[in-house]
């Protein structure tokens, strides 16, 4: 074998600096680096280094003259680098060496094995104090010299104590061997049984006639009743026979027949741990049964009128196919929580009843119907999704070449009245969710922010404000040069016949205000003949805030579009979510505004709702930023 020229030293002190080793690995020959390997957040060394040399030689050397000598009062451990992590990791010429005295350290341990091979590496498990904890590793170079070490160091003595030394298994190796041994103990114990337990016995059974009723069976070398601490029979019991085959006779017998008026129970005895086994087995398994069973057929139902009974929620899926079973969910008072539960014979009918059902008004809301799903699963769907947008948002943005995407873009709300203050003194609203266009600013009254550019993603024109939106005033707009109509005249007068206030005479269209100029919204009173809001409707822009989010009805949601739906939704929940999560308020909205607008309404309306599905995002975002975290160590 020719070693390369770097080399590992480990069992370092926390304290031990690059240039601490070079002095020391320096008098052997030139070095052409040191690397101390620390933590990649606290920067605290880990307790090992890599030493360069120029050439193999000098490598060799300081492993033969700095081997286990002190550095800052802990005996150093050296040896060759191996990159290959399939090498380090077979496990191939590595012994185990356990019940090793107290005195033994590195270099006791490394001088005794050296002697059948080339060792690469040798270490003494010890715990944080440094005290030898009794076992111990060495690492030879071939396979041969570990087995010729196993032959002559196994069952001798050292220091007058008698060691074990045999191949080293993996921890995972080992569990696996220990498993398998386990329950080769448990079916021997199975197979050979002599002690059983008796339950339900009645409590006047006395002790002699429970050891009567089992003497028939054979020689039973132990029974007793089980007592509380005033003597009173607590209604089972323990019976060891002499041999397995009386005990199976009795178990046959005796289970399931009449003794005293009541059924008695007969089996094995059996350890706790090994009885808890089995019943978390049996009902794992029964819960796949059950999953199996309903996959397909059971639907979840939200979104319930108060009203609403079982026998109504039945009554109402009837028409799609045979019903297995229907309940809507309630507290412990009795109060529906606002969902259910249908159960159908065959997924088709399922399948049309989700169809059919899916947003119909029941009573005064519209029905959520989708297949049932585990939480795990919905956990699942979720975070494949949000990775899924992720890429396709980071394509997007690299085929538009914008760096980081536009979803990352802050939103402005303008300064003055008019507008819904960030709370927390937030003046951006970042919408990080992908495949989801970011809310538009709302404008000043002549459609441009105060004080800010206005940006416009993928070169085009600035978006429009909301106009005609429900729950929305629009300022009016002044028409613009390039826009599809002549070019705007500062001395004409307004589309409603009014002068316009304010024109300086003369100003080419399109010229930015002087500086120092106020912004539009500051300059006194709108005309009387401004637009104004229906009934139901925000504040326009200029009116004092009032403090609280926005609201939405059904009946102005309807009357939008697809996209300015989502637009309004998200404001407002925006503006419900961001006074708890102010740093996360805009990916929660976005996680939430994947749902449909019917059960976005409903979270606006039940508190519960909203504070629920809002952690339930905050567990989705925490666990993805731990698993980001951990994959970029």
């Amino acid at each position: 074998m020719t070693p390369s020229a770097s080399l590992y030293v480990g069992e370092l002190d926390p304290t031990v600096t690059e240039a601490m080793l070079f002095e020391i690995f320096n008098m052997i020959g030139p070095v052409a680096s040191i690397r101390v390997c620390r933590d990649a957040v606290t920067r605290r060394s880990l307790g090992y280094a890599y030493v360069n040399y120029l050439n193999a030689a000098d490598g060799e050397r300081a492993l033969e003259q700095l081997n286990y000598s002190l550095i800052k009062g802990r005996a150093c451990r050296i040896m060759w680098s191996q990159r290959d992590p399939a090498l380090r990791k077979t496990g191939q010429g590595n012994i185990f060496i356990k019940n090793l005295d107290e005195q033994i350290d590195n270099k006791a341990l490394h001088d005794t094995f050296a002697a059948f091979g080339n060792v690469l590496s040798c270490k003494v498990a010890t715990d944080e104090h440094g005290r030898s904890k009794g076992y111990g590793f060495v690492h030879y170079e071939t396979a041969e010299a570990a087995e010729t070490a196993i032959k002559a160091v196994n069952g001798m003595l050292l220091n007058d104590k008698k060691v074990y030394v045999g191949h080293h298994i993996s921890r995972k190796a080992s569990d696996c061997i220990y498993a398998l041994e386990r329950q080769s103990k448990i079916e021997e114990m199975k197979a050979q049984f002599t002690n059983i337990y008796v339950k339900n016995l009645d409590p006047e059974v006395t002790q002699d006639e429970f050891v009567k009723l089992f003497e028939q069976f054979g020689k039973v070398t132990s029974a007793v009743v089980q007592t509380d601490d005033e003597g009173k029979s607590r209604g089972f019991g323990f019976v060891n026979f002499e041999n397995h085959e009386e005990a199976q006779k009795a178990v046959e017998t005796l289970h399931d027949s009449d003794f005293h008026g009541r059924k008695l129970f007969v089996a094995r005895a059996q350890k706790k741990a090994e009885r808890e086994e089995e019943l978390r087995k049996s009902y794992e398994q029964a819960k796949m049964e059950k999953l199996s069973k309903y996959q397909g057929v059971n639907l979840y139902i939200k979104n319930l009128d108060d009203e609403v009974d079982d026998e109504r929620l039945r009554a109402e899926f009837e028409p799609f196919g045979t019903i297995t079973s229907a309940k809507v969910m309630r507290d412990e008072k009795g109060t529906s929580k606002g969902f259910g539960f249908v159960c159908f014979s065959s997924p088709d009918e399922a399948t049309k009843a989700v169809a059919e059902m899916n947003n119909k008004m029941i009573g005064s809301k519209p029905l959520y119907v989708s297949l049932a799903q585990r939480r795990e699963v919905r956990r699942q769907q979720l975070e494949s999704q949000i990775a899924q947008r992720n890429q396709i948002r980071m394509q997007q943005a690299a085929a538009a070449g914008i760096p980081g995407g536009y979803m990352n873009s802050p939103m402005y709300y303008p300064p003055g009245p008019g507008a819904y203050p960030p709370p927390g003194g937030r003046g951006m609203m970042g919408y990080g969710q992908p495949g989801m266009m970011p809310p538009r600013p709302r404008y000043a009254p002549n459609n441009q922010v105060p004080g800010m550019p206005i940006p416009a993603p993928y070169g085009q024109a600035p978006p429009q404000a909301y106009g005609g939106m429900p729950g929305y005033a629009r300022a009016p707009r002044p028409p613009q040069a390039g826009r599809g109509g002549p070019p705007a005249d500062p001395s004409a007068p307004a589309a409603n016949g009014a002068p316009r206030p304010n024109a300086p005479q003369g100003a080419p269209a399109n010229r930015p205000p002087p500086a120092g100029a106020q912004p539009p919204a500051a300059r006194g009173p709108a005309p009387a003949n401004r637009a104004q809001p229906r009934p139901g409707q925000a504040p326009p822009a200029g009116s004092a805030p009032t403090g609280e989010a926005p609201t939405i009805t059904a009946a102005a949601l309807a009357s939008a579009s697809p996209m300015e739906q989502k637009q309004m939704l998200g404001e407002v929940i925006y503006m419900k979510i961001a006074p708890d999560h102010p740093e996360l308020a805009g990916k929660i909205t976005g996680m939430l505004l994947e749902m449909d607008n019917t059960e976005l309404l409903h979270l606006l309306e039940t508190p519960d709702s909203m504070n629920s599905k809002v952690n339930e995002a905050l567990a989705v975002l925490h666990e993805f930023s731990a698993k980001d975290a951990a994959e970029g160590k």
